[in-house]
C-alpha cells in the first residue's frame, strides 16, 4: 500500500536515490515505456513543486513524451531493483518489452494517465507544464565534450508534481 506524502518528506531520499537511478515512465495512447534516469532536478517553478527530467531525442521515450501530457518517476530506495534499472538504462523499448524482461508491474497513476512502477518506494506523478531543448552554444565546452560528443542534446521536461506517494511500511 502507498500513502500520500508531502514532497518535503521525501526530497532528501529522492535526491540521494536519483544518483543511483530511478524509473521515468511515460504513456502515450496505449504505449507505455520506462527508462532509467540519473539526472534531474527537484524544486519549485512558478510556486509549483516540479521535477525536471532530461530525455535525449534518440531515446524511444522521447517520441512518447513529446505526445504525452504527463510522466511519472518511481524511486526504488534499495538495491532489489538494481538489475531492472540497469536493463531499463541500456535497452530500448523499441526492441524489448522492458516490463516483461525485468518482471516489472505497473500501478495506475492517482492523478495522471501514466502509471507508476510497482515495488518502488516513492512515486512522483507529474503533469508536463513546460519543455525546452538544451542550447548547445550555452553548454560549457567540457560538458559538451564529456556528454554530447554525438550531438544528441537533451530536452528538459518540467513536470508539476501532482502527487507524491510513498510505500506505507505499516
Amino acid at each position: 500500500m502507498y500513502k500520500d506524502v508531502r514532497i518535503e518528506e521525501v526530497a532528501e531520499k529522492v535526491l540521494e536515490q536519483l544518483k543511483k537511478g530511478a524509473f521515468l515512465t511515460v504513456k502515450s495512447g496505449d504505449t507505455i515505456n520506462t527508462m532509467t534516469i540519473a539526472w534531474g532536478t527537484l524544486g519549485y517553478v512558478w510556486h509549483r513543486p516540479v521535477f525536471m527530467a532530461m530525455v535525449r531525442p534518440s531515446r524511444y521515450t522521447f517520441d512518447l513524451i513529446e505526445k504525452a501530457s504527463s510522466f511519472t518517476v518511481s524511486f526504488p530506495l534499495n538495491d532489489r531493483m538494481k538489475d531492472a534499472l540497469k536493463i531499463c538504462g541500456t535497452k530500448s523499448g523499441r526492441d524489448v518489452d522492458k516490463f516483461k524482461e525485468c518482471g516489472l508491474s505497473l500501478l495506475p497513476g492517482k492523478t495522471v494517465d501514466t502509471p507508476v512502477i510497482d515495488g518502488c518506494d516513492i512515486h512522483f506523478e507529474c503533469g508536463i507544464i513546460y519543455k525546452s531543448p538544451l542550447h548547445p552554444e550555452q553548454i560549457p565546452a567540457e560538458v559538451k565534450a564529456l556528454y554530447y560528443g554525438t550531438g544528441d542534446y537533451h530536452v528538459l521536461y518540467f513536470g508539476e508534481i501532482l502527487a507524491v506517494r510513498m510505500r506505507d511500511e505499516d
